[in-house]
């Protein structure tokens, strides 16, 4: 069986296969996969039956917290999840982590596009899982004017989707913003100073 040609045989395969690589401690059943990934339930049971033929991802079980019922931290459930784990003993693990998570997991403006609708936006940056540093403080960074939190949080679930891992993430007004970067504001400049890229700067001042 050619293993590679089957795993890439499709976009929802690849976004299916980050998210396991990239949360391999965890598992997911067929609703949450499909949730996750944004891949309908019939395209999901497709792809999770090829994954397990190769060997990629088994049959596991996990506890995970009741997020349904409100209870306190002494009261706090946890139900048993039937559902699909990475594989740590896939002879290929090593090369498709490689091969998977070191390649651009989005093009630059397709990020950039998924906040088109979320406010007159100044400064996009990505860092941590974009730029594959792992003490990052956020993921990405937003500043600008008008902008609305619910649009947002549906662009980063749609980024979400794509890359297989939950974003880290902050924004700020542009007011705010430059009053945090006049007085050398803890949090920005840890931003600033590590590893980023800047997908879109229409700020008029240094950084």
């Amino acid at each position: 069986m050619d293993i590679f040609g089957t795993l890439f045989g499709s976009q929802a395969r690849v976004k299916i296969i980050r998210l396991f690589l990239l949360n391999s401690e965890d598992v997911f059943d067929n609703a949450e996969i499909s949730k996750r990934s944004k891949v309908t339930l019939k395209m999901v049971r497709k792809e999770v039956a090829l994954l397990e033929k190769v060997g990629m991802i088994k049959k596991k079980s996990a506890f995970k917290e009741n997020a349904s019922e409100k209870k306190s931290v002494s009261q706090e459930k946890k139900t048993r999840v039937q559902g699909w784990g990475l594989n740590n003993d896939f002879e290929l693990l090593t090369s498709l982590k490689n091969f998977i998570i070191n390649t651009e997991l989005m093009r630059e403006s397709e990020i950039a596009n998924k906040f088109k609708n979320a406010g007159k936006i100044k400064l996009l940056i990505v860092a941590g899982i974009f730029t594959q540093t792992d003490d990052s403080r956020v993921d990405l960074l937003i500043v600008g004017d008008e902008l609305k939190k619910g649009a947002i949080e549906n662009a980063l679930h749609a980024v979400e989707a794509e890359v297989g891992k939950e974003i880290s993430y902050a924004y700020f007004d542009t007011q705010e913003f430059i009053y945090r970067v006049g007085i050398c504001d803890k949090f920005v400049r840890d931003v600033l100073d590590y590893p980023h890229k800047k997908l879109i700067n229409k700020l008029e001042i240094p950084l």
